[in-house]
């Protein structure tokens, strides 16, 4: 099943639920555009290579398109499709007022000089000025791309439009960045986990923790775990993996990865496969925050944590889905769970609407007051409706879209 096929799996379990026309569902579908360019290179030794750059935008029923920018080699239609609509539906369960895209360029930027990857980027708003801007679709940091990239962005599309720090968020706080975005989606995922466990009736003192993933989200949602009293006993990413029953440091393991590149190596515990991280016992958190897919069919039996909290697009397969309802493992869904991310997004956009700037601690209790407010309402509707948090989060944002469509008067 692709990447876009399990999304629309999810959505038409609970659109069925809904008892949405066909057409409807239909709609719901099918992106409202896609965008692929060529984009034309000079390399630092004088030849010319092709790229290729996507934006998919899916539906802007409840405000501009919104979604990250990700540089990698596996970027292709099918998945930029799939993580627009999963936009759409994420920005929708948080409540925030956007709509859903994605997009990228299919390439390695690891093969890339910093001045080529600031010329592929200036040369791909190029070719997409036109279908971005503050109030049309507001990209931002995904794999691979990170605040530097965002005020490329920000610079190039201002050449062609004028001052539009609203154009991106994700950008560096000297230049009209929020306070807080780097760590947002991380902080969020540690509130998730935390609510997740709360409703269940259990402490996140003392709860142990597993992270398959230690970028960005991972690092972030490992300190927070932490400084509310869990304890994180293993962590795993592209590298290798390693555990400590007893409890790891997150903050060297982190000095570590900075220094080396991956957690390989690291002596604050035992090494063991990555594979393996996932099927720990003595777990009580799975907290998947690399890419989609590492939790499938084949691993989803073996898997003891009772709740997993999905920091990652998509690491579920609707296969393992299945799997892991049946056997009663709580999942705190992608589209919720990592929203820490494109609500701080939405924050940054308002203060760059507003030429005004909110302190950190100010951006962290706006963010708190929405990951909880979230939690509740999918939690309520999980409850009542007798459903998966998945399902019911899809239950919300369908609701939520569809009621805007209606009252916008939309076809």
């Amino acid at each position: 099943m692709s990447s876009f096929e399990a999304t629309n799996h999810y959505f038409r379990k609970a659109a069925a639920i809904m008892q949405l026309s066909p057409s409807i569902v239909e709609h719901f579908q099918t992106p409202q555009r896609e965008v692929k360019v060529g984009l034309t290179l000079e390399m630092d030794n004088g030849d010319v290579r092709t790229f290729h750059g996507f934006r998919v935008q899916h539906d802007n029923s409840r405000g501009p398109y919104k979604g990250g920018l990700r540089y990698h080699p596996h970027v292709d239609p099918d998945e930029v499709k799939s993580l627009a609509s999963l936009m759409t539906w994420k920005t929708a369960v948080i409540d925030v007022p956007f709509g859903g895209a994605k997009g990228g360029i299919t390439v390695d930027p690891k093969t890339l000089s910093p001045a080529e990857v600031e010329r592929l980027t200036r040369v791909f708003v190029d070719k997409i000025h036109d279908v971005i801007g503050p109030q049309q679709d507001i990209p931002a940091p995904d794999v691979n791309t990170g605040a530097q990239h965002m005020a490329w962005i920000y610079d190039q599309y201002s050449k062609l439009h004028g001052h539009s720090p609203g154009v991106v968020t994700g950008k560096p706080v000297e230049l009209y960045g929020s306070l807080g975005r780097e760590a947002a989606t991380g902080r969020g995922v540690a509130i998730a986990t935390v609510e997740a466990l709360r409703m269940q009736g259990k402490d996140i003192k003392g709860a142990t923790v597993a992270l398959q993933g230690f970028g960005n989200v991972g690092s972030f949602a490992a300190r927070f775990l932490v400084d509310a009293g869990a304890v994180v006993t293993a962590i795993g990413d592209h590298t290798g993996a390693v555990r400590n029953v007893h409890g790891l440091d997150v903050g060297k393991a982190l000095a570590h990865v900075r220094k080396t590149g991956g957690i390989k190596g690291f002596d604050g515990g035992d090494a063991l496969k990555s594979a393996d991280l996932m099927l720990l016992e003595s777990v009580d958190v799975l907290v998947p925050a690399a890419l989609g897919g590492v939790i499938t069919r084949d691993n989803a039996r073996d898997i003891r944590a009772s709740v997993i909290v999905e920091g990652a697009n998509g690491p579920t397969t609707p296969e393992a889905d299945a799997i892991l309802d049946e056997r009663g493992v709580l999942q705190v869904p992608d589209i919720y769970a990592n929203a820490g991310g494109v609500t701080v997004s939405y924050f940054e956009w308002v203060q760059n609407l507003q030429q005004f700037t909110w302190t950190e601690d100010e951006v962290n209790e706006k963010l708190k007051a929405k990951m909880i407010r979230g939690f509740e309402t999918i939690w309520k509707v999980a409850t009542e409706k007798k459903v998966s948090l998945r399902t019911a989060a899809f239950l919300v944002a369908i609701g939520r879209v569809g009621k805007a469509r209606v009252l916008r008067g939309l076809s």
